[in-house]
């Protein structure tokens, strides 16, 4: 029976998928990522990297709440954006059918929340080690406003320009994806490179954790794909299946490369073929058939690793900016090729499933099978298309709000905080050194029990004797 609490239009087992959908994708960012970038950097940096990504999370949410959702799926402004409101505030809006799937639009907003929030973290991913925090604080809500509401207008909202031409983004291969790994790349330019010291030496401080946020991040991908048809129906199922064999496949080929080439298995080389695969596979989940999805994890293990430990070392741009985590190559790169292989292998029964019965939605293989390769060759174009427009969008518009940025608070940290790293900005150290847990002499906490020195033990022996 219908009640005021859950009227007819809702289906409460979509309902409950979509939620749970959204908290593993949260738990990609919180603390998936937190983990990964707090363990994959330098022991000096390990705070103030997990602290980033801490802080964009929030400060998404609440820019979300405000203007963004609105922005990004609401009444069309401008062909490529949604109209800012305050709607979202309000019971009468969240209440009320969304515009996609049998529920309301407060799970709605909370699903595409955790995509925009994980979006930033990624971005954050270019700039660990060296970006003053609080241009990071200025940085997230102006991105955020101006850069991923438009990609994901022009996408993935029903009245964008994109959608309605006929790209195909089933989760984010383009809107988050894509735009990660250009807006990380383009500010990275901006904000300028870590130390010389830090450029040569970078290693990570605990690779058991690293490979904890790691795994934390593959298991959310099950609801950061399987969520993406707004429904718990079949084409879920199918998503969350290629997901995870698209996954697989692209860590054994990175893997055997790195035995290959450099003669060992590298962990992190291992977490890096874990990555471009769920990125590869992320704009064509529940498009095409698991033979394709391995296929997509054996170019997803290869294409970026070519470009990360071939190609980069040979393109004067690429080593002149500093991408701390790559994210150029694993989001970048891995987004663009799996935008182009969705427009090759979507397979027209599973297009079916998740746009409706529309004929523009076929892979050129399955096209050309069909008598159709005019049908193919306009959806690889338009695949095209999606890439060019969310790379100029994200060049120019971080540009400009690095720019802007800068012009209120420096963009990159001063030499005396680089030196020092994590207790110089906040005080604080990732790990007790000392046997009480006492720090650094430039600790602002707790360590006026000791005389100023660099080891608070040694001191205490000298006392003693």
């Amino acid at each position: 029976m219908a009640t005021e609490a859950a009227p007819e239009w809702l289906d409460k087992g979509d309902n409950a998928w979509q939620l749970a959908a959204s908290t593993l994708v949260g738990l990609q960012s919180v603390p998936g990522l937190v983990i990964l970038y707090g363990s994959i950097v330098k022991k000096k940096w390990a705070v103030n990297s997990a602290f980033m990504a801490l802080y964009a999370f929030a400060a998404t949410f609440v820019v979300w709440c405000l203007w963004a959702f609105r922005m990004s799926f609401g009444d069309r402004l401008l062909p490529f954006v949604g109209r800012p409101d305050f709607a979202a505030l309000g019971q009468a809006f969240l209440t009320e059918q969304g515009f996609a799937g049998a529920y309301p639009a407060a799970t709605l907003l909370f699903f595409q929340f955790v995509f925009a929030a994980i979006t930033l973290v990624l971005v954050a991913g270019s700039l660990l080690g060296r970006v003053n925090f609080r241009a990071w604080m200025l940085f997230v809500p102006l991105w955020l406003t101006f850069s991923y509401t438009v990609g994901a207008f022009s996408v993935w909202s029903p009245n964008g320009f994109l959608f309605k031409a006929g790209v195909m983004d089933f989760a984010g291969g383009y809107v988050i994806h894509l735009s990660s790994g250009i807006a990380g790349f383009t500010a990275a330019f901006w904000v300028g490179p870590r130390t010389a010291k830090d450029r040569e030496a970078f290693p990570p401080n605990n690779i058991l954790l690293t490979l904890a946020g790691a795994g934390l991040l593959w298991m959310g991908w099950t609801g950061f794909n399987g969520g993406a048809p707004y429904a718990a129906n079949i084409d879920a199922s199918v998503a969350i299946v290629n997901t995870h064999l698209c996954t697989a496949t692209s860590i054994l080929v990175w893997l055997c490369l790195d035995c290959a080439v450099f003669g060992r298995p590298s962990v992190i080389g291992a977490v890096q073929g874990m990555i471009t695969g769920l990125v590869c596979i992320t704009p064509a989940a529940g498009l095409v058939q698991g033979w394709a999805a391995m296929l997509m994890g054996a170019l997803s293990g290869s294409v970026p690793w070519l470009t990360m430990m071939v190609l980069h070392k040979r393109s004067r741009l690429l080593t002149r900016v500093d991408d701390t985590l790559a994210v150029i190559h694993t989001h970048g790169v891995a987004g663009s090729l799996g935008g182009v292989l969705t427009g090759v292998l979507a397979e027209p029964r599973l297009t079916r499933l998740f746009f409706g019965d529309d004929p523009r939605y076929v892979g050129l293989a399955y096209a050309i099978k069909d008598g159709r390769a005019a049908a193919g060759l306009r959806q690889v174009g338009m695949q095209l298309a999606g890439i060019a427009f969310v790379v100029a969008l994200n060049v120019v518009v971080t540009s400009i709000v690095c720019l802007l940025v800068g012009m209120l608070v420096p963009l990159r940290l001063s030499e005396e905080q680089l030196a020092a790293g994590d207790d110089a900005i906040h005080g604080e150290d990732a790990y007790a050194v000392w046997g009480d847990g006492e720090t650094y002499e430039q600790s602002v906490h707790g360590n006026g029990a000791y005389p100023m020195t660099s080891n608070p033990v040694a001191s205490k022996a000298d006392e003693m004797i």
